[in-house]
């Protein structure tokens, strides 16, 4: 198991004046109804989750359900009013300020949905922008900008500004000046939300290229449900500031901890989320047998049952069969078995 690069205890943020003092007087654990009495605003409420290394963590919500202020919680670029934000081992809220400057420039990478490159530079003076604040030299910030532009696909155009690049490309710059401080802890918050569906759908998959290369530690904010089943991990729903449930896409839609989580994820099909493992049987059969991933979603296999195919096997990662997946399991859970 991972172990957790990045852990919140018992996280509060409460926007107001006296906002730990009131907490405190409202007996450390107050409603919102509550705080709103007090003419407080509770942004972020006694949240507590893990995020292990090398996760893709992501965070859904409604809009004004705290997830962005979370985040901004966990780097400290909001003062949490109270709790514990544990990176590598360390609770950042003891770190002094110019700690987490310098945390900030040299163990996270942060993107938003707003691509905030500076105008008057380009494309390799961008990407190299975080590497000049931290006086590293110009030859060797522009090899590193370099690339990480060809990383994000973006070779021969290190030479362009951001108003001749497309949406979706101006937003590759940024996924890659983030990059190029060589990160341990991600930040995106909703990075492909402004961006049209097909373009969208190209980055999401440039994204999970990424991340099976460099495998950072990611927390990634979105209200997409389909976006978090292609890309996460672990799933954290948030409500009024609090955590609903945390879990995988498949545990989440499945078994629903509460009545909210349950009509937040009504309209998934099940199909999306279950996995090959998860309803196949006990069994061994012989190489002709066609074979799928464990890790594979129903969704995915389904068509492949279309041939005229009633069973396949089901593979670990090293393509050892573990179980066996028949067509009728495969048309019960579609029908909404």
């Amino acid at each position: 198991m991972p172990r957790d690069k990045l852990i919140c205890r018992n996280v509060w943020k409460i926007f107001g004046a006296g906002s730990l003092a009131e907490l405190a007087a409202l007996g450390g654990n107050p409603s919102p109804a509550q705080c709103q009495a007090a003419g407080l605003v509770p942004a972020v409420r006694d949240v507590s989750l893990n995020v292990r290394e090398g996760e893709n963590f992501v965070i859904m919500g409604l809009s004004g359900s705290g997830k962005s202020t979370l985040v901004r919680c966990m780097s400290r670029l909001v003062e949490p009013t109270a709790g514990e934000v544990i990176f590598n081992g360390r609770d950042l809220l003891a770190a002094s300020e110019s700690e987490m400057i310098d945390i900030r420039r040299h163990k996270m990478g942060m993107v938003f949905q707003h691509f905030a490159l500076l105008p008057h530079l380009s494309v390799l003076d961008n990407v190299a922008f975080p590497l000049a604040i931290q006086g590293i030299s110009r030859e060797a910030r522009e090899a590193r900008a370099r690339e990480m532009i060809e990383l994000v696909g973006l070779a021969g155009r290190a030479a362009a500004f951001p108003r001749e690049l497309s949406g979706g490309q101006q937003q590759r710059v940024g996924i890659a000046r983030s990059l190029a401080v060589e990160p341990e802890l991600w930040f995106l918050d909703e990075p492909f939300s402004a961006l049209d569906p097909l373009i969208r759908r190209e980055l999401q998959e440039e994204f999970m290229r990424l991340q099976a290369v460099l495998r950072k530690t990611i927390v990634f904010i979105t209200h997409d449900f389909d976006e978090a089943i292609r890309l996460a991990d672990r799933i954290a729903i948030m409500k009024d500031g609090a955590i609903e449930q945390v879990g995988t896409a498949e545990e989440i839609v499945t078994a629903p901890a509460t009545a909210y989580v349950r009509e937040f994820t009504r309209a998934v099909p099940k199909a999306k989320v279950v996995r090959a493992r998860s309803i196949m049987t006990p069994g061994t059969a012989t190489a002709s047998i066609p074979a799928v991933p464990a890790s594979a979603s129903i969704a995915d296999i389904a068509p492949r049952f279309l041939t005229g195919v009633d069973l396949m096997r089901v593979t670990d990662d090293r393509g050892a069969t573990v179980g066996l997946l028949r067509r009728d399991d495969v048309v019960r859970l579609m029908l909404g078995g």
